[in-house]
């Protein structure tokens, strides 16, 4: 494909609302996954709090600031309404790299997230099954 055809594409620098959730979304999978297919020994339940704890700060961190950001804009139209889903899959997001599909990106973000989310569901599924 040729990129000079992709550079006339609108350009995005953010990913849109939908792939944060997906991403919230996997992280509580993974959780509840965890949960139920370790939980029951002391030590067992203390390294899963611990790791509870970690997955809420990761989660938590982009969260509060997005919220800083979207309260308090430094650059660029933060009062335009957000495009769809299907608009925003339809355009350019910026990368390192350079510019990629919207749909690309979502795609390479969430795949070795759902990856480890539903592998650790039918790992934790398998072990309750098996016990």
């Amino acid at each position: 494909m040729d990129r000079n055809a992709n550079s006339q594409r609108p350009h995005t620098p953010y990913l849109h609302r939908r792939v944060y959730m997906a991403m919230l979304g996997m992280a509580l999978i993974y959780v509840a996954a965890v949960w139920y297919g370790f939980a029951g020994a002391s030590y067992v339940d203390f390294l899963l709090v611990v790791v509870t704890a970690f997955i809420v700060m990761v989660v938590t961190l982009p969260l509060l600031a997005f919220r800083q950001w979207r309260t308090h804009p430094t650059r660029g139209p933060h009062h335009e309404p957000l495009p769809s889903y299907h608009d925003w899959a339809q355009d350019d997001v910026d990368t390192f790299s350079g510019p990629t599909s919207g749909r690309s990106a979502a795609i390479e973000i969430l795949l070795p997230l759902g990856a480890v989310a539903f592998g650790m569901l039918a790992f934790a599924i398998l072990v309750h099954v098996m016990s």
